[in-house]
């Protein structure tokens, strides 16, 4: 029987280290006040995204997804969370990035729509972060750590167009709704281990295959805009430096 105390333990660490992406989210508006229109680091910014994002899933989530559920398993799981937040982009509304168009009027609407579009994929991340946690706090660390990482790219491409409207007051407002996202993502991923707990494989690769969907639907169409490709590459690679040097040390 599993100790109580155990179990209040493994959810207060889940929490607070969803809990990242909150402050991840402040370094990301900070460097839009700084930087506010840098190509080149957006361009780096989506490839490290990207990268991160893909070497989480298929290294880490689906291969102990297969090892515990099996083949079969472990992959129809991950095509159905992919297909879920395929079926979610026609329910949400929010905007791809890169297919943004208009000056003034459109970059309040812009901010407006990315930022539901990044709570769109920071849920999942977070519900990923938490399964992660359960089957194991090593995994757990190394998924928390490298998706708060991440999200600080996609942080400063939300707030670019209210730092250059000065919507301060609305930027705030929106930065905070996503950066809340992932841990509510993390409550939902903790709420279904606890109700189906035999199945905690079988939510992994779930969360991979949205995850995976995302870089590929939301990531490389927002690096194409930018056609700063080298830098994309570049980011590419440092995600992957990040990666295997957190993977070292935890």
């Amino acid at each position: 029987m599993t100790n109580p105390f155990d179990m209040l333990t493994t959810y207060i660490a889940v929490i607070l280290l969803s809990f990242l992406s909150a402050i991840t989210t402040l370094i990301g508006v900070g460097l839009a006040l700084c930087f506010k229109k840098s190509e080149k680091g957006i361009a780096a910014g989506i490839g490290f995204s990207a990268g991160i994002m893909l070497v989480i899933s298929f290294l880490e989530l689906l291969p102990e997804a297969i090892e515990t559920s099996g083949l079969g398993t472990a992959l129809g799981a991950m095509f159905f969370g992919a297909i879920l937040i395929f079926s979610l982009n026609f329910i949400i509304p929010h905007i791809h990035y890169g297919k943004e168009k208009g000056k003034l009027p459109w970059r309040l609407k812009t901010a407006y729509l990315i930022a539901f579009g990044l709570i769109l994929h920071d849920f999942p991340e977070g519900f990923a972060m938490a399964n992660s946690y359960i089957y194991s706090p090593a995994l757990g660390w190394l998924v928390a750590i490298s998706i708060a990482i991440h999200n600080i790219p996609e942080e400063f491409a939300m707030a670019v167009p209210l730092v250059l409207t000065r919507r301060k007051k609305i930027l705030i407002v929106l930065a905070v709704l996503s950066g809340l996202s992932e841990p509510l993502g993390a409550i939902f991923g903790l709420l279904a281990c606890s109700v189906a707990p035999s199945l905690n494989s079988v939510f992994i690769a779930f969360a991979a295959g949205a995850m995976i969907f995302v870089s590929f639907h939301e990531l490389f169409p927002m690096a194409k805009k930018y056609k700063r490709m080298p830098y994309f590459v570049l980011g590419i690679g440092l995600s992957l430096a990040v990666y295997f040097g957190l993977d070292f040390f935890l």
